[in-house]
């Protein structure tokens, strides 16, 4: 398949509308319309324009008759260029102009690629030229040029360039500022390539010429369409000697030429400008003469019969832009689509001249330019979305240096990714797609389309002002816009494809309303014209899609208030709107727009906010009722057809009864203000002023479902399916109901007003924000939602920032206080006042030790963290400039945290300090820096440069950026002009390469060196103006904030430096420099090779990866040091030195002693041979170079804190006496990395869950479980022949060492446990004999210990100087093996000699075009061949003979951690939730034959996307099947065949808050902080039903009791009620899978909720002490007890009646325990309504406790076994479980325990009480006395126990993990 590129024209010509004179005079009429609709395409040739036309001429502007003057244009004589001229002059381009054609709805119809203007400015004035062009899309695109603007602009539909004017005293064109043409300005040939201009600044393809319109100041002699280049200057003769004519040049034509007198040259007389300019190296942004000028002869740019591709794909490539990929492929696809990797085979591309034609059945790479504000969709090349972006150059490929361009590359470099934000101008736009899958909202100027499914954003960007109004066409195709302010512009869109199909003027400025047709013919506006009237106008939008314009049908001005206006769907031509004391009915006839009342009676005096009409099938059109809404809570049904109200209703509040149930209001009171309606089929839904959407019966008799909202609903929308309800609030949220689901989702939430600033956390994933409207809130940046929100009363907040490492977020607020938030608890930590006025600068250190504030009286302060404490140290007045603004750039420090800068103490200065002390260093005045200046010149903001230049960047009010010698205060550059205004935020990247400026309402991106031409690029899209910018931690991303929050993709190639290692020590250094002095230097413009550029294997760093050496032993000795060190006394080492290649290490063990590890380099050490004598030899551990920062990775593993410890002592069951015995585990460690193994043919199956390794049979799904750790196991390991499993996990019992166990498959028995490294192990791997265990610790530990499997010895350990997150044995060779880290991968070659052991390392760096990335996981694939994935996504393969890096590819947009590899297939799973399956069966060609091979592309066959990143994956030897683990805690069997996915063992991910049984015990429930109720099948552990509620955590559960005396029916259903964090009860119907009922009975979060014995009542607590009792029923709050007030609810149950001596009536007991270890019991009777207080309880505590972090919570629960009696555990005098008789009113036992227990509960059927304890101890203790039983197998505290009713079974939960436990004996 040929792909067609940009500005190729089709084999056959299409005319859309050409109208003019033919050849021989014929008048021409091909397929013309009138009023300017598009002919249908007829395929005519265009041979009557060839060889050029003269418009002028042809189509007689002198007669006014087919082209359009206006003002001063005049026809004139002019003697010197003998000739008839237009002269057009005037100050107003709108007012002056001539123009062709007559009318803008029709079109030239030109079709020549060359357009010729020969004119001349007159002098000191400016010009304008518009031209209209059509692409073959139908996309109309005007250019325009003029000496007026002042720099390039450009939009999807507009392209603007400046022109510079030449001057006859200058012999050539100005290479100035564009301004007013000279006064000797000359006569101009300007000749303007239309198929390059389309094809470079907006990759689309040329169609014809429209339209030229000429304005003002300009003397016009010709204007001429051509497909030949004419050569001005070049007479006949010459031409034909030249055989110039076959080239595609000719001369020029006499009625074209300029007069040349003889003697004299054209080029000394005119000016020739052709643009673009041929061979151009990159985008020109102006218009203007180049030189030399081009003289016949010369090459040209094609031959007449070649397309006029050549020409882009020539001046484009001569960019040398880089090679990028991008992969883009469906879920689940089984589609092979072709991935070019880069090692790049043959690619033929077309280059100018005869031999640039393309050889037949060769692929055409395609070339795409996207300008910023192109908001089309890039097509896919083929079904599998592979794009491939080549360029040539000389017959190469290149890619882009840096420094080797004449501006940034790529261009653009911004990609807007994200917009967070909704509204702007209103809050009450927002529309479904016809699909009804996605939502088009507006966010100020820029209008969102986002799906909602993926959460991915559309943007169309073109208005330059707030979006006031939003409509769609009725087939949903075309979307109509309009912006607020003096413009009043409208647009109209091609919504599939992003494109804008029309601009028009609105003549409106405050726009309240639009609607379209259902046809989309007609479109309806109201708002207020200049003079600030109601005006309604309707337009005509028929001609739209075919190209043609908006025009006006109708407009009317009217006193009526009108609030809301829509086009009757079966007409268009009638409208309804309606307002304030009015409803009207609209229509247009006769082109005029005419209106008549509906009669009101007694409704007249409402105010209307918003109608809908009523949906159906059944009716005529006009007899459909119209619904209008009201602020007084009225909904009127009017009768369109006899227009008359039919019926009124009212919303009104609801009010109590004395029965307790609730009723309508009076209809004299106030209603409840309807702010929208929207209709469908089945049902109504209204928004109203009480924040309720509420979903009514078509009657309106009865509301059917309703959602609160935190603020007034502005609007809501039914879905086109019926399905939901798309609802805004005037809080700038927006978010839809779900009908079906009866849940509510959030889509986006915005602050109220301006963003003032923000501040990322130190990973980059939230990020928080401080605005206008008083709040704080903090942002997912993935998920783009809000996660907290704070607001102080009576305060503002003004600025903020996060810890680099801590979850800690300081604010400081207008008052002077600065607050620390611990993010992590959602609590207040810390408060100081150190400030009496508003906080301006608030920041912390990067290395996170300190922090500093000012406010606005100049006040500067000092802290200093310890132990997330924040202690003040310095505070100084007067020192920060108090007219310096706000904001979280106030205060800036250095990167390396040692020097603290701002403007002050006046604005003129800045000062530097040293950031530890407030010690002032440097004060520099920026007023006296430039001496020629007339004005003072302040600061505004300032920064940082790279730390290792030393640079202070300063931006000036006079728009320039200074930059400082951050020590001296010398000037070393200076950039002007930054902005238009005054610099409002600067920051520099993190490479130091790039630099982000704000100003007004744009972003420039600029090369901190100011290396190139144009050292910036400019992005628009902020609608107010920027008042910060900044880099992610990653610098992947930009942020930018003002009227919303953009996130920008930074596009930039990473920058190519060496591999981490080369600039380690000097010694390395000296290697790299002596050992590659041969090699040559590679210069920044060389093209690359074909293949990957090859790590040298003369120069790797050398790596300090000694495991035992003496202490103070350099990590780079010399031979002579090793061979000294070899001859002394004792030394019984060996040291080899045969080996000569300095990348070697070579590591030896005799099997005696622990081994030595050194590096070979060839330098000599200055370290003397004495020193090394006298160091200890024994004995010294090497001091590892610890790495305390987390690598850059998922995986690499970190444990999960836990606050817990093991416990001191363990009271173990005898042996065959154990009561409680372990069934079942439900979960997977999600958290883990490798914990999951599987073996295809012997069927085992194993993972972790916390501490416990699960075994199981995948055919029965039964569970044996292995109890050997006591930590979190991290990884697991199998032996090849299955027999051997290896499991790791942190230190046991107080050990200085990690736990690494050894365990038999058959039996299950522990037979070995290995002790070596300190913290965590990152992974395991058997040799592929299995004679070898390698392991690997993490960052903290970074040592790699080799085992014996015979013995489990330790054969030997190497300390490695940075961190390794994978391992791997190769599969052909016993000794080898590999692992992968920072930036390399390390080649091992075990060597064993009897019993010594000898091992070469080899380190191999990534190659450099990956820059500095981590490489992640490995895996060896065909003989030879190993991959290894990286953070970045690239997948590279390496050649294990060469140990080098020869082809890589982009196989994923997020970090690979998982790699397997059978035969000619490879799986990779990564952070963005996918795997992947690709075909690599010719890489090992690839390798073979290297650019010479005939395929060098992997083929992606399928994708699937799971529910979390991908930590864990085994498969079978086709990889045809196999098991997938995630982070969520889920394990998956994947069947590639199928292409299908299935759970197979799933668990919460986060904390579990409560579990409990069913009544018949065959389910079990539990709830989690992820807002999840799941219901599983004890049976089989498996997951039945998930009800999950967004934004929220559910806190607690119970399961409805089954009535006493009932038998269960089949059909029963069953009930579950949760209590959540909003202080709402959901009741779930687990028969029916559905939300059966939401209550809000409390105002804080719930803590515990329960059943009535009977099930008819539910009782629930919250965090703030309140007991609400509500019925199921009716769902009403019957009673509310606060009594616990003050203190959260812990407990609450209910039992029956057991005494009736207890004094109280009723047949139930309950109780309600709270944090303060108080107890209330309660007897009540339900059905009488009575609740009466029984008994209170108080337990008595110490005054603090000691020893402890956290209070544990006081527990009581009713005894089963002894009537009257209550258990109680609680923090307390003594570690005990008091037994208290509610008949007797005191204690009658304690029992004694270990200590104070976390969870508590009583078994039914016998007397045993099982309870929890924080240090991860589960305890069976029988009453009333007995031995106690301890139980293992949890990993945290022990904080849920639950008895089944039947006793037989036990639940007990620690963080995510849920143990089955039963008890056999009862």
């Amino acid at each position: 398949m040929r792909l067609k590129r940009a500005g190729e024209t089709q084999d056959v010509q299409t005319v859309r509308c050409q109208w003019g004179r033919g050849p021989g005079g014929i008048e021409a009429s091909v397929g013309c319309v009138q009023a300017g609709v598009p002919s249908p395409m007829i395929p005519v040739l265009a041979a009557w324009q060839r060889p050029y036309l003269n418009i002028f001429k042809h189509f007689r502007v002198e007669e006014w008759k087919r082209s359009a003057k206006e003002g001063d244009v005049a026809a004139l004589t002019d003697t010197r260029m003998k000739g008839t001229i237009y002269r057009i002059r005037g100050s107003n381009p709108a007012s002056s102009y001539l123009q062709l054609p007559r009318a803008g709805t029709q079109s030239l119809g030109l079709t020549g690629r060359y357009l010729y203007l020969l004119f001349r400015p007159l002098p000191r004035k400016h010009f304008l030229v518009h031209l209209d062009v059509t692409t073959e899309e139908n996309q109309v695109v005007r250019i325009s040029f003029s000496n007026l603007f002042k720099e390039f602009k450009s939009s999807a539909t507009w392209l603007q360039f400046p022109f510079v004017c030449g001057a006859a005293s200058e012999g050539m064109a100005r290479r100035g500022v564009p301004g007013a043409a000279p006064a000797d300005a000359r006569w101009t040939c300007l000749v303007l390539d239309l198929p390059s201009i389309l094809a470079l600044y907006l990759a689309r393809s040329y169609s014809h010429l429209r339209g030229v319109k000429l304005c003002c100041n300009l003397l016009v002699k010709n204007l001429c369409t051509s497909d030949l280049l004419f050569e001005p200057g070049v007479p006949l003769a010459r031409a034909r000697l030249s055989d110039l004519s076959c080239r595609g040049v000719a001369p020029m034509p006499r009625e074209l030429a300029f007069p040349v007198p003889k003697g004299e040259r054209w080029h000394d007389l005119y000016d020739y400008i052709r643009f673009p300019s041929e061979g151009a190296k990159l985008l020109h942004h102006s218009i203007q003469k180049s030189f030399p000028h081009p003289v016949a002869g010369d090459r040209v740019l094609e031959e007449p019969g070649h397309p006029p591709t050549q020409l882009v794909t020539h001046s484009r490539a001569a960019r040398d832009l880089p090679l990028v990929q991008q992969i883009s492929s469906p879920k689940a696809v089984p589609r092979r689509c072709p991935v070019s990797t880069k090692s790049i085979p043959k690619v033929h591309l077309a280059v100018p001249g005869p031999g640039g034609a393309v050889p037949a059945g060769e692929p055409v790479l395609e070339e795409k330019l996207h300008s910023a504000g192109d908001t089309r969709q890039p097509l896919p090349l083929s079904a599998g979305g592979i794009h491939v972006y080549a360029h040539q150059r000389r017959g190469q490929t290149t890619r882009a240096v840096p420094g080797s361009e004449e501006g940034l590359v790529p261009d653009p470099i911004l990609k807007l990714r994200t917009i967070i934000g909704f509204g702007g101008c209103s809050t009450k736009w927002a529309l479904w797609t016809r699909d009804s899958m996605a939502v088009v909202y507006p966010c100020h100027a820029v209008i969102v389309a986002l799906l909602l499914q993926t959460g991915e954003q559309r943007f169309f960007l073109g208005h330059t002002d707030k979006v006031a109004a939003l409509a769609f066409s009725g087939s949903g195709s075309v979307l109509a816009s309009a912006q607020a302010g003096p413009r009043g512009l409208g647009r109209l869109w091609d919504f599939p494809t992003g494109t804008c199909l029309c601009l028009f003027k609105t003549h409106l400025q405050a726009l309240v309303s639009l609607s379209f047709s259902h046809s989309g013919a007609v479109l309806c506006g109201v708002g207020k014209d200049v003079h600030n009237k109601t005006m309604v106008v309707v337009w005509n939008t028929a001609q739209v899609t075919r190209g043609g314009g908006v025009t006006v049908l109708a407009r009317a001005h009217t006193d009526v208030d009108i609030q809301a206006m829509k086009i009757a769907f079966f007409d268009d031509t009638r409208m309804v709107s309606c307002g304030q004391d009015n409803i009207r009915l609209w229509r247009v006839r006769s082109g005029a727009l005419r209106s008549c009342p509906v009669p009101l009676g007694e409704y007249h005096a409402l105010e209307f906010t918003d109608l809908a009409f009523e949906e159906g099938l059944q009716q005529e059109p006009e007899d459909r009722a119209l619904y209008v809404c009201s602020r007084s809570g009225h909904v009127l049904e009017v009768d369109y057809k006899n227009v008359c109200v039919r019926s009124a209703r009212r919303l009104l509040p609801a009010q109590p009864r004395e029965d307790g149930q609730e009723q309508a209001g009076s209809s004299s009171g106030p209603g409840i203000a309807i702010n929208s309606i929207s209709m469908s089929l089945t049902f109504c839904a209204t928004g109203s002023e009480d924040g309720y959407v509420r979903l009514w019966l078509m009657d309106f008799s009865a509301a059917v479902l309703e959602a609160e909202h935190e603020a007034s609903v502005s609007s809501v929308c039914i879905s086109p399916d019926g399905h939901k309800v798309l609802s805004t609030t005037a809080a700038g949220s927006l978010g839809y109901l779900d009908v079906q689901a009866r849940d509510y989702n959030t889509v986006m939430r915005s602050h109220g007003g301006s963003v003032l600033g923000f501040s990322l956390q130190g990973t980059g994933e939230q990020m928080a924000t401080v605005s206008q409207d008083s709040t704080i809130r903090v942002w997912d940046l993935t998920s783009r939602q809000q996660l907290y929100d704070f607001s102080a009363a009576e305060e503002t907040p003004c600025t903020v920032a996060f810890h680099p490492f801590w979850k800690m977020l300081a604010c400081g607020f207008d008052s002077g206080v600065v607050r620390i938030f611990n993010l992590a608890a959602s609590d207040l930590l810390l408060e100081h006042k150190q400030h009496r006025t508003a906080v301006t600068g608030l920041t912390f250190s990067p290395d996170g030790n300190f922090m500093f504030s000012s406010c606005l009286q100049g006040t500067l302060a000092l802290y200093r963290l310890v132990a997330q404490k924040i202690q003040v140290l310095r505070v100084l007045g007067n020192v920060v400039a108090r007219d310096a603004g706000s904001g979280v750039d106030t205060l800036v420090v250095s990167g390396d945290s040692r020097l603290l800068a701002f403007v002050g103490p006046s604005k003129y200065v800045v000062t530097v300090m040293e950031a530890c002390s407030l010690d002032e260093l440097l004060r520099v005045d920026i007023s006296i820096l430039d001496l020629h200046s007339t004005i003072l010149d302040s600061a505004v903001k300032v920064c940082f440069g790279p730390v290792l230049q030393g640079e202070l960047l300063v931006s000036t009010s006079s728009n320039k950026i200074l930059v400082l010698d951050a020590k001296t205060g010398r000037l070393v550059r200076e950039v002007s002009p930054v902005h238009k205004l005054s610099c409002s935020s600067l920051a520099l990247s993190k490479d130091g390469q790039y630099l982000l400026t704000a100003g007004d309402k744009v972003i420039k991106v600029w090369d901190y060196g100011m290396r190139f031409n144009i050292n910036f690029q400019v992005f628009i899209g902020h609608s107010e103006p920027v008042h910060q910018v900044a880099f992610t931690p990653n610098q992947e991303h930009v942020i930018s904030i003002g009227d919303a929050i953009f996130l920008w993709d930074f596009l930039a190639p990473p920058p190519v430096k060496a591999s981490p290692g080369r600039a380690r020590s000097p010694a390395s250094t000296l290697v790299l420099s002596s050992d590659s002095s041969s090699e040559k230097p590679k210069d920044g413009s060389e093209t690359p090779r074909q293949t990957v550029p090859l790590p040298l294997l003369s120069s790797p760093p050398c790596l300090d990866i000694s495991s035992v050496h003496p202490a103070g032993f350099q990590s780079i000795s010399s031979e002579s040091d090793r061979e000294e060190e070899a001859e002394l006394p004792g030394s019984c080492r060996k040291v080899t030195n045969e080996h000569r290649d300095a990348s070697v290490i070579v590591v030896e063990s005799d099997g005696n002693e622990e081994p030595v590890v050194r590096p070979k380099v060839r330098q000599d050490s200055s370290r003397s041979p004495e020193k090394t004598a006298n160091e200890p030899r024994k004995g010294t551990r090497t001091p590892k170079s610890q790495c305390c920062i987390r690598p850059d990775s998922y995986r690499h593993f970190t444990p999960r804190f836990k606050a817990s410890v093991l416990p001191q002592s363990f009271l173990s069951p005898p042996a065959g006496s154990e009561v409680l015995k372990l069934k079942a585990v439900i979960g997977y460690n999600g958290n883990g990395r490798g914990n999951m193994v599987w073996n295809p043919d012997t069927g085992f199956f194993a993972y972790s869950c916390g501490c416990v390794i699960v075994v199981e049979d995948l055919h029965s799904g039964s569970q044996s479980h292995w109890l050997g750790h006591a930590e979190e196991i991290s990884t697991l390991t199998l032996s090849h022949h299955a027999q051997v499993l290896a499991s790791a996990s942190g230190q046991k019992d107080g050990d200085s060492h990690c736990q690494i166990c050894i365990w038999s498959t058959q039996d299950g028995a522990c037979t070995a446990e290995l002790f070596h490294h300190e913290t965590q192990v990152q992974a395991m791997a058997f040799s592929w004999d299995d004679r070898f265990l390698v392991t690997i610790g993490d960052y903290s530990d970074q040592t790699m210990a080799l085992w014996s499997t015979h013995t489990y010895e330790l054969v030997l350990s190497t300390c490695i100087s940075e961190p390794l997150h994978d391992v791997a044995f190769s599969p052909f060779s016993h000794q080898d093996l590999a692992c992968v880290g920072r930036g390399a991968v390390t080649f091992w070659v075990l060597e064993q000699q009897e019993a010594a052991v000898r091992l070469k390392v080899h380190r191999a760096p990534a190659p450099d075009v990956l820059g500095l990335v981590e490489l992640t996981s490995l895996c060896y694939g065909a003989e030879a061949l190993l991959y290894s994935g990286t953070n970045s996504g690239q997948i590279c393969v390496w050649d294990t003979e060469t140990n080098s890096c020869f082809m890589t590819w982009e196989a994923d947009e997020g970090e690979i951690g998982v790699l397997l590899c059978r035969h000619q297939r490879l799986l990779s799973g990564s952070n963005t939730k996918r795997i992947r399956l690709w075909s690599v069966g010719t890489v090992q060609e690839l390798r073979l034959k290297g650019p010479n091979a005939r395929s060098g592309s992997v083929l992606l066959e399928h994708e699937i996307t799971l529910d979390g990143t991908i930590v864990s994956a085994a498969f079978d030897d086709s990889l045809e099947m196999g098991i997938v683990g995630t982070t969520a805690g889920t394990l998956w069997y994947i069947n590639w065949v199928e292409s299908t996915s299935i759970r197979l063992i799933s668990g919460h991910k986060n904390k579990v808050t409560e579990v409990c049984f069913s009544p018949d015990e065959s389910h079990c429930a539990t709830c989690g902080e992820d807002g999840s109720v799941r219901i599983w099948a004890l049976g089989s552990t498996e997951l039945v039903v998930q009800f999950q509620v967004l934004n929220q955590s559910c806190q607690c559960l119970a399961w409805k009791p089954r009535p006493v005396g009932v038998w269960p029916r089949p059909g029963e259903s069953q009930h579950v009620v949760a209590g959540y964090s909003d202080g709402t009860v959901r009741v779930f119907s687990v028969s029916r899978t559905e939300m059966e009922l939401k209550m809000h009975p409390h105002a804080a979060a719930l803590t515990a909720v329960t059943y009535s014995t009977d099930g008819e009542m539910i009782l629930s607590g919250g965090k703030d002490g309140i007991v609400a009792v509500s019925s199921p029923r009716t769902g009403m709050t019957i009673h509310v007890l606060a009594d616990h007030k003050g203190s959260p609810i812990t407990v609450l149950q209910c039992t029956r009646k057991q005494y009736h001596e207890l004094g109280v009536e009723g047949g139930e007991l309950w109780l309600a325990a709270s944090s303060d270890r108080r107890v209330s019991v309660w007897g009540s009777d339900w059905l009488q309504d009575k609740c009466e207080l029984l008994d209170w309880l108080s337990f008595p505590a110490p005054a603090g406790p000691e020893g402890l972090d956290s209070l544990p919570p006081s527990l009581a629960a009713f005894c089963p076994w002894e009537h009257g009696v209550l258990v109680y555990v609680g923090f307390g005098l003594q570690k005990e479980a008091l037994f208290y008789s509610l008949r007797k009113k005191q204690v009658l036992r304690k029992i004694s325990l270990p200590a104070f227990a976390t969870s508590l509960s009583l078994s039914p059927a016998a007397p045993f009480m099982a309870l929890g304890f924080g240090d991860r101890l589960l305890r069976l203790q029988p009453c009333p006395a007995g031995a106690p039983q301890d139980y293992a197998g949890h990993d945290d505290t022990v904080h849920l126990c639950r008895f089944a009713p039947s006793g037989r079974r036990l639940l007990t939960a620690s963080h995510s993990a849920v143990l089955v436990w039963e008890l056999p004996g009862a």
